[in-house]
Protein backbone atom coordinates (compact mmCIF):
# COMPACT_ATOMS: atom_id res chain seq x y z
CA UNK A 1 0.00 0.00 0.00
CA UNK A 2 1.18 3.30 -0.64
CA UNK A 3 -0.01 6.72 0.55
CA UNK A 4 0.36 10.29 -0.45
CA UNK A 5 -0.46 12.96 1.24
CA UNK A 6 -2.68 15.37 -1.97
CA UNK A 7 -3.35 18.34 0.29
CA UNK A 8 -3.69 19.97 4.02
CA UNK A 9 -4.62 22.95 5.30
CA UNK A 10 -2.53 24.78 7.84
CA UNK A 11 -4.65 24.21 10.44
CA UNK A 12 -4.89 20.51 10.44
CA UNK A 13 -8.73 20.52 10.31
CA UNK A 14 -8.64 18.68 6.74
CA UNK A 15 -6.42 16.06 4.92
CA UNK A 16 -7.09 14.63 1.90
CA UNK A 17 -4.65 11.29 0.47
CA UNK A 18 -4.42 9.23 -2.19
CA UNK A 19 -4.51 5.68 -1.42
CA UNK A 20 -3.01 3.54 -3.76
CA UNK A 21 -3.08 -0.59 -3.37
CA UNK A 22 -5.86 -1.09 -1.35
CA UNK A 23 -9.42 -1.34 -2.49
CA UNK A 24 -12.86 -0.02 -1.37
CA UNK A 25 -13.77 -2.06 0.88
CA UNK A 26 -10.41 -1.10 3.28
CA UNK A 27 -11.91 2.33 2.41
CA UNK A 28 -14.80 1.96 3.55
CA UNK A 29 -13.72 0.52 6.93
CA UNK A 30 -11.25 3.09 7.36
CA UNK A 31 -13.95 5.27 6.91
CA UNK A 32 -16.61 3.78 9.70
CA UNK A 33 -14.30 3.33 12.45
CA UNK A 34 -13.20 7.08 11.96
CA UNK A 35 -17.25 7.66 12.30
CA UNK A 36 -18.09 5.26 14.33
CA UNK A 37 -15.45 4.24 17.02
CA UNK A 38 -13.05 7.11 17.28
CA UNK A 39 -13.55 8.00 20.74
CA UNK A 40 -14.01 11.77 21.51
CA UNK A 41 -15.02 14.47 24.50
CA UNK A 42 -18.67 15.41 24.82
CA UNK A 43 -20.84 16.93 27.42
CA UNK A 44 -23.36 13.92 28.64
CA UNK A 45 -24.69 15.27 31.99
CA UNK A 46 -25.82 18.36 33.11
CA UNK A 47 -26.99 19.88 36.63
CA UNK A 48 -29.18 22.78 36.73
CA UNK A 49 -28.85 24.79 39.85
CA UNK A 50 -30.62 27.91 38.27
CA UNK A 51 -32.19 28.70 35.06
CA UNK A 52 -34.74 31.47 34.40
CA UNK A 53 -33.79 32.15 30.38
CA UNK A 54 -36.39 31.42 27.97
CA UNK A 55 -35.07 28.20 27.28
CA UNK A 56 -36.29 24.43 29.01
CA UNK A 57 -33.39 22.71 30.84
CA UNK A 58 -33.83 20.22 28.10
CA UNK A 59 -32.90 22.41 25.27
CA UNK A 60 -29.91 24.40 26.90
CA UNK A 61 -28.51 20.89 28.15
CA UNK A 62 -29.37 19.04 24.01
CA UNK A 63 -26.98 22.41 23.09
CA UNK A 64 -24.04 22.06 25.28
CA UNK A 65 -24.07 18.27 24.19
CA UNK A 66 -23.28 19.57 20.44
CA UNK A 67 -20.56 22.03 21.42
CA UNK A 68 -17.60 20.48 20.52
CA UNK A 69 -14.71 20.01 22.99
CA UNK A 70 -10.80 19.54 22.73
CA UNK A 71 -9.99 16.22 23.64
CA UNK A 72 -6.91 14.62 25.46
CA UNK A 73 -6.95 10.49 24.34
CA UNK A 74 -4.08 9.52 27.01
CA UNK A 75 -4.94 11.22 29.67
CA UNK A 76 -8.84 10.20 29.98
CA UNK A 77 -10.78 6.58 28.84
CA UNK A 78 -14.64 5.75 28.13
CA UNK A 79 -16.65 5.17 31.40
CA UNK A 80 -17.12 1.69 30.08
CA UNK A 81 -13.63 0.48 29.85
CA UNK A 82 -12.86 2.61 33.09
CA UNK A 83 -11.78 1.45 36.70
CA UNK A 84 -14.92 2.99 38.14
CA UNK A 85 -16.88 0.71 35.91
CA UNK A 86 -19.08 4.11 34.02
CA UNK A 87 -20.01 5.86 37.81
CA UNK A 88 -17.56 9.07 37.10
CA UNK A 89 -13.80 9.79 37.89
CA UNK A 90 -11.07 11.95 36.93
CA UNK A 91 -10.04 9.43 34.74
CA UNK A 92 -13.09 9.53 32.56
CA UNK A 93 -15.26 12.32 32.99
CA UNK A 94 -14.39 16.20 33.34
CA UNK A 95 -16.63 18.55 35.05
CA UNK A 96 -17.49 22.04 33.16
CA UNK A 97 -19.24 25.11 35.22
CA UNK A 98 -21.21 27.68 33.80
CA UNK A 99 -22.78 30.64 35.61
CA UNK A 100 -23.78 33.73 33.76
CA UNK A 101 -26.40 36.95 34.50
CA UNK A 102 -27.85 38.66 31.82
CA UNK A 103 -28.48 40.91 29.83
CA UNK A 104 -25.73 38.35 27.69
CA UNK A 105 -25.69 36.27 25.15
CA UNK A 106 -24.24 33.50 26.73
CA UNK A 107 -21.44 31.68 24.86
CA UNK A 108 -19.20 28.60 25.15
CA UNK A 109 -16.37 30.26 26.00
CA UNK A 110 -18.08 30.74 29.31
CA UNK A 111 -17.76 27.16 30.22
CA UNK A 112 -14.92 27.05 32.68
CA UNK A 113 -13.42 23.36 32.46
CA UNK A 114 -11.71 22.17 35.54
CA UNK A 115 -9.24 20.79 33.38
CA UNK A 116 -7.76 23.28 30.42
CA UNK A 117 -7.03 20.17 28.04
CA UNK A 118 -10.58 19.90 27.79
CA UNK A 119 -12.11 23.16 26.41
CA UNK A 120 -14.86 24.30 23.46
CA UNK A 121 -12.90 24.12 20.30
CA UNK A 122 -15.14 27.30 19.56
CA UNK A 123 -15.69 29.73 22.03
CA UNK A 124 -17.81 31.87 20.48
CA UNK A 125 -20.58 29.38 19.47
CA UNK A 126 -23.98 30.53 21.24
CA UNK A 127 -26.02 28.70 24.07
CA UNK A 128 -28.71 31.12 25.48
CA UNK A 129 -29.79 35.05 25.40
CA UNK A 130 -30.32 36.22 28.46
CA UNK A 131 -32.33 39.18 29.63
CA UNK A 132 -32.01 41.84 32.18
CA UNK A 133 -32.62 39.73 35.55
CA UNK A 134 -31.89 36.59 33.66
CA UNK A 135 -29.74 34.00 34.76
CA UNK A 136 -28.41 30.68 34.12
CA UNK A 137 -26.14 28.35 36.43
CA UNK A 138 -25.19 24.70 35.77
CA UNK A 139 -22.72 21.81 36.13
CA UNK A 140 -21.65 19.85 33.18
CA UNK A 141 -20.05 16.34 32.77
CA UNK A 142 -18.43 15.58 29.57
CA UNK A 143 -17.01 12.11 28.57
CA UNK A 144 -15.67 10.25 26.23
CA UNK A 145 -17.69 8.94 23.45
CA UNK A 146 -18.09 7.04 20.09
CA UNK A 147 -19.95 8.00 16.87
CA UNK A 148 -22.15 5.07 17.15
CA UNK A 149 -23.83 6.07 20.64
CA UNK A 150 -24.59 9.35 19.82
CA UNK A 151 -23.78 11.94 17.13
CA UNK A 152 -22.02 14.37 19.34
CA UNK A 153 -19.19 12.06 19.55
CA UNK A 154 -18.64 12.03 16.09
CA UNK A 155 -15.15 13.33 15.35
CA UNK A 156 -15.40 14.51 11.42
CA UNK A 157 -15.96 14.06 8.05
CA UNK A 158 -15.02 11.12 6.42
CA UNK A 159 -15.17 10.15 2.58
CA UNK A 160 -13.67 8.50 -0.41
CA UNK A 161 -13.74 7.74 -4.03
CA UNK A 162 -11.62 6.54 -6.70
CA UNK A 163 -8.85 8.71 -7.99
CA UNK A 164 -10.46 10.58 -11.10
CA UNK A 165 -9.30 10.29 -14.84
CA UNK A 166 -9.28 13.27 -16.70
CA UNK A 167 -8.51 12.93 -20.21
CA UNK A 168 -8.71 16.17 -22.97
CA UNK A 169 -8.13 15.53 -26.65
CA UNK A 170 -7.56 17.77 -29.41
CA UNK A 171 -10.13 19.60 -31.65
CA UNK A 172 -12.08 20.87 -28.76
CA UNK A 173 -13.26 25.04 -29.25
CA UNK A 174 -14.96 25.97 -25.88
CA UNK A 175 -11.98 25.70 -23.41
CA UNK A 176 -13.62 29.01 -21.54
CA UNK A 177 -17.32 26.91 -21.67
CA UNK A 178 -16.07 23.10 -20.36
CA UNK A 179 -13.43 25.34 -17.64
CA UNK A 180 -16.59 27.12 -16.20
CA UNK A 181 -18.42 24.26 -15.63
CA UNK A 182 -16.49 22.72 -13.44
CA UNK A 183 -17.49 23.24 -10.14
CA UNK A 184 -14.29 22.63 -7.70
CA UNK A 185 -12.02 24.57 -10.68
CA UNK A 186 -9.86 21.17 -11.94
CA UNK A 187 -9.53 22.99 -15.27
CA UNK A 188 -7.40 25.82 -15.89
CA UNK A 189 -7.82 28.21 -19.52
CA UNK A 190 -5.79 29.95 -21.28
CA UNK A 191 -6.36 32.05 -24.91
CA UNK A 192 -8.44 29.20 -26.22
CA UNK A 193 -6.08 26.23 -24.53
CA UNK A 194 -7.24 24.24 -21.95
CA UNK A 195 -5.22 22.06 -19.21
CA UNK A 196 -5.85 20.55 -16.26
CA UNK A 197 -4.71 22.23 -13.11
CA UNK A 198 -2.43 19.30 -11.03
CA UNK A 199 -3.29 20.96 -7.54
CA UNK A 200 -7.20 20.75 -8.15
CA UNK A 201 -7.72 17.20 -10.26
CA UNK A 202 -8.14 14.98 -7.16
CA UNK A 203 -10.67 17.41 -6.24
CA UNK A 204 -12.94 15.94 -9.31
CA UNK A 205 -16.20 14.47 -7.47
CA UNK A 206 -17.09 12.90 -11.01
CA UNK A 207 -19.75 15.03 -11.78
CA UNK A 208 -19.11 14.75 -15.55
CA UNK A 209 -20.71 18.71 -16.55
CA UNK A 210 -17.50 19.05 -17.95
CA UNK A 211 -18.51 16.26 -20.37
CA UNK A 212 -21.85 17.17 -20.79
CA UNK A 213 -20.12 20.31 -22.09
CA UNK A 214 -17.79 18.50 -24.51
CA UNK A 215 -18.85 14.95 -24.92
CA UNK A 216 -16.47 14.09 -27.78
CA UNK A 217 -13.25 15.68 -26.50
CA UNK A 218 -13.62 15.26 -22.62
CA UNK A 219 -13.65 12.20 -20.93
CA UNK A 220 -13.88 11.35 -17.15
CA UNK A 221 -13.24 7.86 -15.40
CA UNK A 222 -12.63 6.26 -12.20
CA UNK A 223 -9.17 4.79 -11.35
CA UNK A 224 -10.16 1.35 -10.08
CA UNK A 225 -6.42 1.07 -8.25
CA UNK A 226 -6.32 4.33 -6.30
CA UNK A 227 -8.37 6.05 -4.28
CA UNK A 228 -8.80 9.55 -3.30
CA UNK A 229 -9.32 9.59 0.78
CA UNK A 230 -10.63 13.08 2.59
CA UNK A 231 -10.92 13.51 6.59
CA UNK A 232 -12.47 16.87 7.85
CA UNK A 233 -12.20 17.25 11.94
CA UNK A 234 -14.55 18.85 13.86
CA UNK A 235 -11.74 20.26 16.17
CA UNK A 236 -11.92 17.63 18.85
CA UNK A 237 -9.19 16.35 17.06
CA UNK A 238 -6.40 16.41 14.08
CA UNK A 239 -6.72 15.05 11.10
CA UNK A 240 -3.68 12.91 12.12
CA UNK A 241 -4.81 11.53 15.75
CA UNK A 242 -8.45 10.67 14.21
CA UNK A 243 -6.59 8.35 11.43
CA UNK A 244 -4.33 6.97 14.00
CA UNK A 245 -6.85 5.83 16.40
CA UNK A 246 -9.17 4.91 13.89
CA UNK A 247 -5.97 2.52 12.90
CA UNK A 248 -5.79 1.39 16.26
CA UNK A 249 -9.68 0.49 16.29
CA UNK A 250 -9.37 -2.08 13.31
CA UNK A 251 -6.11 -3.46 14.92
CA UNK A 252 -8.10 -4.06 18.00
CA UNK A 253 -10.86 -5.34 16.18
CA UNK A 254 -8.43 -7.87 14.15
CA UNK A 255 -6.93 -9.13 17.29
CA UNK A 256 -10.28 -9.81 18.63
CA UNK A 257 -10.93 -11.72 15.89
CA UNK A 258 -7.92 -13.78 15.40
CA UNK A 259 -8.46 -14.58 19.34
CA UNK A 260 -11.70 -15.78 18.80
CA UNK A 261 -10.63 -18.51 16.27
CA UNK A 262 -7.76 -19.57 17.92
CA UNK A 263 -10.22 -22.40 18.93
CA UNK A 264 -12.16 -23.07 16.49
Amino acid sequence: MEIRILEQDKKKEAVAFLIKGAGPVFANTLRRMIVNRVPTMAIEDVEFRKNSSILYDEVIAHRLGLVPLSTDLKSYTVPAECTCKGKGCGKCRVKLILKVSGPAVVLASELKSKDPAIKPVFPKIPIAKLLKGQSLELEAFAVLGRGEEHAKWIPGHAYYKQKPVIAISEGYKNAAEIAASCPVQVYDEKNGTLSINKDNYFRCHLCNACVDVDPKHISVKEDPDEIVFVVESFGQLSCKEILLSAIDEIDARLDAFQKAFKGV
